[in-house]
């Protein structure tokens, strides 16, 4: 009952995703000189992910043999489990399958959210409630089939297993492990490609056009500016839905090993079928956060005068009632024993305080990148006195931002766990935590809705000013384009949020694995030498990792700044507004350098966990290695992203500030160290932060497959 469940409500949302992608494309198209914009912007995002994810395919084909090798030939079956050829082949299958559905939710999500952002534009032309619910809508598509196909995926692997009757139900999460790989090996290149495109883009775009020509943003004599505007999409619509796609399957996965643990441990509460429902319960919890989600985004509207934002906040905090609700009956119903009478409601609480924490991160989040409170507020007063005191204002920020989302992880991780162990179950803390992740990642659909929001809004507002619609209209389309800049900075504080309690829930699960392999780890004892070094290598893998993603922006941003530089000297018409710009030329240099530069990072993250373990296993300490590479990387990832992310949008956000009409508003000196802090925090924020929320999750899938190696 419970698979066909999950699998139905995953199914109804894929219906209402197509619905509401109909609905959105039925919506006016626009003049003939916006569908000549959007046109290009629909050409060169589609050019970047055939280019991208033929490279993803060529890479996960190897991965996918180099894994087939590994789990036939090097890897010694333990007790109770199949053949090696066995093992090897369905955990090839997972990864494939992870990796298929990853890209297919992204470039489905991608596909309507290029072609709503012409339609969201041509709305605002009459209406700011008919243009905020095509962007909501559009940015729909993508959230629901982020999360439904990530349940579809899990829940249908599942029951092929099942039938195959390969290996016990409670042992059938080990086995599919190799799902969330496959989704993590996708989400880390198109999180990284599309990071890098979309900077090396605004970068070029920024510097050359405000700064040297003195032209504002999304002005058409800017050679760079239909890249930038594909840039939007392929970083924050694509690279997010990967990440999301990748967070809720990994962690979907990793909650099944912590419940089918929970199960073997307390035979007497769950025996028989209660054993499947507490190891399907993040499956049936997820599935009610979709139907949650779904009303919740049909229900936002806002009035004409109204800032957008209440809508899309009214919008939210339904989705998280419903959700928490659908928590009630999904805890009542299968996390209910006879012998712990208590239970049902102590995991409630505990996916009570994962929506909690969600909430407090979106808060946190803006407090720290808002111009309304004081860190923005804090430097924008330094750019006075130049782009130095800017960066350095902006950088004692970023690193202040830490200690609260810190103090929130703790606070969560600690209750949830107390929460948990105080069930009346043996060995339930863990699941506590379990349970909270969950309830964090209940409304995970409407927020990527949100995020995605952000890119189709910018589109609208690019579209209005490169066709020369009336002022009244861009004044329209910069109100929800301001609240579109909102959305994503609260978004990526969800997401390193999500990414932290998953990172502690993955690597529990982890520690069950090896249990499990016949190697319990009752501790990581780090006075060992060999496990030291471990987690000494996971916590520079993080800034080695961080190191190349920047890197990589630098180098593609300063090919386009030479080329928009060239086009302006080669024709001064340009500027004057009597020719056009070779727009076509910028977008093939930023997606040649974007493909090019994105393999080393994301190669350095899957191959350095697998040198580790089969490194130090000649020590006979591989998996405790691995743990601690693992729990220290994991550390050191959060707070590096949590730093990137929040440092960088508070640096743009002070810009916006200056831009509004403090310390001399836009072109004055101020304004211009303003941007110089911005162009430094690009990077930062939108391809080095996000890329580590990947990197996170990835090192815990990976260590997750491959662990049976490493004992």
């Amino acid at each position: 009952m419970l698979i066909p469940l999950v699998l139905g409500l995953s199914v109804l949302a894929l219906a209402v995703a197509v619905g509401l992608a109909r609905w959105v494309l039925g919506q006016d198209n626009g003049t003939p000189q916006m569908r000549t914009v959007s046109d290009a912007i629909q050409e060169g995002a589609a050019a970047f992910l055939r280019r991208q994810y033929r490279t993803i395919f060529s890479l996960s084909v190897v991965l996918a043999v180099l894994i087939f090798v590994l789990y036939a030939f090097f890897r010694t079956p333990h007790p109770g489990e199949p053949s090696a050829t066995t093992m090897a082949l369905w955990t090839t299958l997972s990864f494939v399958l992870g990796a298929v559905c990853s890209g297919i939710a992204g470039l489905i999500g991608m596909f309507v959210a290029v072609r709503a952002n012409i339609r969201a534009a041509s709305a605002a032309r009459s209406s700011l409630n008919r243009a905020l619910q095509i962007a909501l809508r559009g940015g729909a598509v993508s959230g629901l089939f982020v999360v439904a196909m990530s349940l579809l995926g899990v829940g249908g692997l599942y029951t092929i297993v099942h039938a195959a009757n390969v290996v016990p139900p409670e042992r059938i999460p080990l086995l599919i492990v190799g799902y969330g790989f496959g989704a993590s090996f996708v989400a880390l290149f198109a999180q990284l490609g599309g990071g890098i495109y979309t900077k090396a883009a605004d970068v070029g775009a920024d510097l050359v056009g405000k700064v040297e020509a003195g032209i504002p943003e999304d002005d058409p004599r800017n050679p760079a500016v239909i890249a930038d505007l594909v840039g939007d999409n392929v970083g924050d619509c694509a690279g997010r839905g990967a990440d999301l796609f990748e967070s809720t399957a990994a962690e979907n996965i990793g909650a099944m090993i912590l419940g089918a643990g929970l199960a073997a441990r307390n035979p007497t509460a769950f025996g028989g079928v209660a054993a499947l429902g507490v190891m399907l319960f993040p499956l049936v919890a997820r599935a009610f956060g979709l139907v949650a989600s779904i009303i919740g985004i049909m229900v936002v509207r806002s009035r004409e005068d109204e800032d957008p934002m209440h809508a899309l906040n009214r919008g939210y905090w339904g989705t998280a009632f419903l959700a928490g609700v659908g928590f009630l009956v999904a805890t009542r119903w299968l996390l209910n024993p006879a012998i712990a009478p208590e239970a049902w409601w102590h995991f409630f609480l505990c996916g009570v305080i994962g929506v909690l924490t969600s909430v407090a991160f979106v808060y946190i989040t803006q407090y720290y990148t808002e111009y309304r409170y004081r860190p923005v507020k804090s430097i924008a007063a330094a750019s006075v006195t130049g782009p130095a005191t800017n960066i350095i204002a902006g950088f004692a920020v970023a690193l202040e931002c830490t200690a609260l989302p810190t103090f929130t992880i703790g606070v969560a991780i600690i209750a949830s766990y107390k929460l948990g162990a105080s069930s009346g179950l043996e060995h339930s803390g863990l699941f506590g935590t379990a349970v909270a992740t969950m309830g964090m990642l209940g409304t995970a659909a409407y927020i990527l809705a949100m995020d995605t929001f952000g890119p189709i809004t910018d589109n609208a507002g690019g579209i209005i000013e490169m066709s020369h619609q009336p002022e009244d209209i861009r004044r329209r389309t910069d109100r929800l384009d301001a609240v579109g800049n909102t959305t994503k900075a609260l978004t990526k504080g969800y997401a390193i949020g999500s990414a932290a309690l998953a990172a502690f829930l993955l690597f529990s699960a982890y520690l069950d694995e090896v249990a499990a392999l016949g190697s319990p780890l009752a501790a990581v004892d780090i006075s060992k030498p060999e496990v030291f070094v471990g987690g000494l290598l996971g916590a520079m893998l993080v800034f080695w990792f961080s190191a190349l993603a920047i890197g990589a922006v630098t180098k593609a941003a300063v090919n386009v700044i030479k080329e928009v530089r060239r086009q302006f000297q080669a024709d001064p018409g340009i500027l004057k507004g009597t020719s056009k710009p070779d727009y076509g030329r910028a977008v093939d240099i930023v997606t040649i350098g974007a493909l090019k530069e994105m393999v080393a990072p994301g190669l350095l993250a899957v191959g350095m966990p697998i040198a580790i373990g089969l490194v130090f296993k000649g020590f006979h300490v591989g998996a405790e290695t691995v743990a601690a590479f693992l729990m220290v990387g994991t550390i050191g990832g959060i707070l590096v992203a949590t730093m990137l992310n929040n440092g960088g949008g508070a640096w743009d956000n002070a810009k916006k500030y200056i831009e509004a009409g403090e310390y001399g508003g836009k072109g004055g000196p101020a304004h211009k160290a303003a941007v110089v802090g911005d162009t430094v925090g690009d990077p930062f924020k939108d391809t080095a932060g996000p890329s580590l929320h990947v990197l996170i999750k990835l090192l815990s899938t990976v260590t997750l497959v491959l662990a049976p190696l490493f004992v």
